[in-house]
């Protein structure tokens, strides 16, 4: 399947994106490649290949849960811009009812 220009134009002002006039035939170029790359890849037998969700083998590496001293509260906010009575303090982003 070839892309032509006007596809470009089309997609572009669906998808709310400028294209310079000097990119178009770079773009048109660039997608008709992976067209074709996706065309050959579905000439591929892949009838015994089992689906997967992700490319490389995925596994969960959790540390201990250990107790651990914290950060000092005077420290924490030492570089805060306002604080009061020993917390952050900072602007109101809901109304009261």
């Amino acid at each position: 399947m070839k892309i032509s220009e006007q596809d470009i134009k089309t997609v572009a002002s669906l998808s709310r994106l400028r294209i310079p006039e000097e990119e178009k035939d770079d773009v048109l170029f660039q997608l008709n490649k992976i067209l074709t790359y996706v065309e050959n890849l579905q000439t591929l037998d892949t009838s015994n290949i089992e689906p997967t969700t992700y490319a490389l083998p995925m596994q969960n590496v959790f540390r201990a849960d250990e107790v651990k001293p914290s950060l000092d509260r005077e420290l924490a906010l030492s570089n805060a811009p306002l604080k009061e009575d020993g917390y952050f303090k900072v602007p109101r982003v809901l109304e009261q009812a």
